[in-house]
């Protein structure tokens, strides 16, 4: 409630499993993606620029859809172990999130099983992963590894690089680390429980700083509404005598549209869009 983001350690996911996923995907980007990033600093002549960039994250990254509909053997050049590791990877991720979705229903008092419930829609929810690598960058004072904003979506898994940190959030104003802690799990929180849960729980506005030296990986997994699913707050969650619309009743793929051009503003005039 007061954070909007936590680590988790002691999951159920094993260590070892863990560090098979972190070497794969750090030989994945120095086999095929490095190259690529160079070449496009070059072309944008990034190395020489002097003044702050605005509208440009220095990061190198790729998108995986696990659910309604994998895409994983649709990707180019990633190898057979890659694939597999990432399919279970996925498998896990996606208990875990039920599983944390679980808890949460318990402390918000609602019946166990009524936010994935709210995620269903037709279809299922919608999960996948987005691979970063955040380079080592030569002026990192004067752009973001990645950008201010909020998760659109549901609850957000993210399995962070334990040696090169980056991650901040906001609080109070104040832009708060988030270590790196080995094998742990951090938890944040999107846009969509801060509906459901009626502002119990708000997504909290998060950024990567550019890092001078060292390679970051981030395996950020979202595990989110389906295309078609309506969300509103949980009725349980409307105090009796509450004005009824603290936030909009939206279908997720109307709020995801909006939010792909608005990504980097304040959420509050989202809310409102819808």
């Amino acid at each position: 409630r007061n954070w909007g983001f936590f680590e988790l350690v002691n999951h159920t996911i094993a260590p070892e499993f863990m560090d098979t996923v972190e070497r794969l995907t750090k030989e994945h980007y120095r086999k095929c993606m490095e190259q690529r990033f160079k070449e496009m600093v070059e072309s944008k002549g990034l190395e020489a620029f002097e003044s702050e960039i605005e509208d440009l994250d220095w990061e190198s990254t790729f998108f995986l859809r696990h659910l309604p509909v994998s895409n994983i053997s649709e990707i180019p050049d990633l190898d057979d172990e890659y694939r597999k590791v990432m399919k279970e990877f996925a498998s896990q991720l996606e208990k875990l999130a039920e599983q944390l979705l679980d808890l949460l229903c318990e402390n918000l008092g609602l019946e166990k099983g009524y936010l994935k419930n709210a995620f269903y829609g037709s279809k299922g929810p919608t999960f996948g992963t987005k691979v970063s690598n955040y380079p080592p960058c030569p002026k990192p004072d004067l752009i973001k590894g990645l950008r201010a904003h909020t998760d659109a979506g549901g609850i957000i898994l993210l399995f962070q690089d334990d040696k090169v940190s980056g991650l901040q959030l906001l609080k109070d104003g104040e832009w708060v680390d988030v270590p790196p802690m080995r094998h742990s799990i951090v938890i944040n929180i999107g846009d969509q429980l801060e509906v459901i849960t009626n502002g119990k729980y708000k997504s909290v506005v998060h950024r990567v700083i550019a890092q001078p030296d060292g390679n970051r990986m981030s395996l950020a997994s979202f595990y989110n509404p389906g295309s078609d699913a309506v969300i509103y707050p949980a009725p349980a969650l409307v105090e009796k005598g509450e004005s009824k619309d603290l936030y909009p009743k939206f279908v997720f793929e109307d709020y995801m549209k909006l939010y792909a051009g608005v990504k980097f503003q304040a959420k509050e005039p989202r809310f409102e869009a819808m």
